[in-house]
């Protein structure tokens, strides 16, 4: 075990894109337990585009100066509570930081599957393969043969809905993605039928869908949100997930759409937090394990070693230098 705990802090709320100087790493200590709780030795962390809106001064938001919170995995090291017993391997949300104290109630245990990574349980089985999951049987309501639209396909959320879609009996898939490099990824590896770099011009020009979509799912808003309701067949959904276009460029003009085109075609347009569907996550394990464990469906990750990294890792996503899920890992 390390000799100090470090955790990160946020010391600024950013303007823009954030920098590493809106962050410090602390170090203190590594805590001792109190009687009713455990320590837990961080061994994975996830660092998710929410946590650029968690940065603003927003309700729920981080509080300035404190330890951040995100999911993380970790193994007990030393328990004060018969509810967790050292050795074993939990997920909690008290990341960004080497060491946490846990109460029995703040983790959940991982059920265990042949052949199936912990990494696995920070991406498709964790809170990205949930929110694709959520987004595609409980908000689109997905059909077989639907043809769909992805923005930020690359990312952990866009690989995960692309694969999903695709088990679930999707007829054509198309991604957004912001580089040429990426959009090939999509086509070659993650299954998408085609892809474009959102940079290459007008989205409505790019969008490779001359028949039409019945699904949106939306990482972005902004431009590509406008040209996929001009897209949408009649009785379309439209699944709002995200809006990374605006989350660094508030200032950025809003996307300007038909908006007679809602009632013209029936389209429906609804939002979700993924929090509101934990529920779903034994039905998440009962579809995607068999696929993992099969072979069907690829783990789509950028690893990065070493806590000292999480900062970096973040920042690089928020650039979209990552390829899936982005997870920062403890050295060995």
């Amino acid at each position: 075990m390390s000799e100090n705990a470090i955790t990160v802090q946020q010391t600024a709320r950013p303007r823009g894109f954030p920098t590493t100087r809106d962050f410090a790493f602390v170090e203190s200590a590594v805590p001792d337990p109190a009687a009713g709780t455990a320590l837990v030795r961080n061994l994975y962390w996830s660092v998710d585009p929410y946590h650029r809106e968690m940065m603003d001064d927003v309700p729920g938001g981080f509080a300035l100066h404190t330890p951040l919170e995100g999911r993380t995995l970790g193994r007990v090291v030393a328990s004060r509570t018969p509810g967790l017993t050292e050795g074993e391997i939990v997920f909690h949300r008290q990341g960004w930081r080497t060491h946490s104290v846990i109460r029995p109630e703040e983790i959940r245990r991982l059920p265990r599957f042949d052949g199936v990574p912990l990494t696995a349980y920070l991406s498709v089985l964790g809170g990205t393969g949930l929110t694709a999951y959520v987004g595609l049987t409980r908000i689109a309501r997905l059909r077989e043969g639907d043809d769909l639209f992805v923005s930020a396909a690359a990312g952990g959320v866009g690989t995960a809905t692309g694969r999903f879609a695709r088990l679930l009996g999707a007829g054509r898939i198309v991604g957004s993605a912001g580089s040429a490099a990426k959009a090939d990824h999509l086509t070659r590896e993650v299954d998408y039928d085609a892809a474009f770099d959102y940079h290459d011009g007008p989205a409505a020009e790019l969008l490779a869908a001359p028949d039409g979509i019945d699904v949106f799912v939306d990482n972005v808003g902004g431009e590509q949100l406008a040209a996929a309701v001009g897209a949408l067949r009649e009785f379309g959904r439209i699944v709002r997930i995200g809006t990374i276009s605006r989350y660094n460029t508030p200032d950025a003009p809003p996307p300007h759409f038909n908006y007679s085109d809602i009632v013209e075609k029936s389209l429906r347009m609804e939002g979700f937090l993924v929090s509101n569907y934990r529920e779903l996550q034994d039905e998440l394990y009962e579809f995607a394990v068999p696929h993992l464990q099969s072979g069907r469906l690829a783990l789509d990750q950028t690893v990065v070693d070493g806590f000292e990294h999480i900062v970096d890792a973040f920042l690089g996503m928020l650039h979209g230098r990552n390829t899936g899920k982005i997870i920062v890992r403890h050295h060995a």
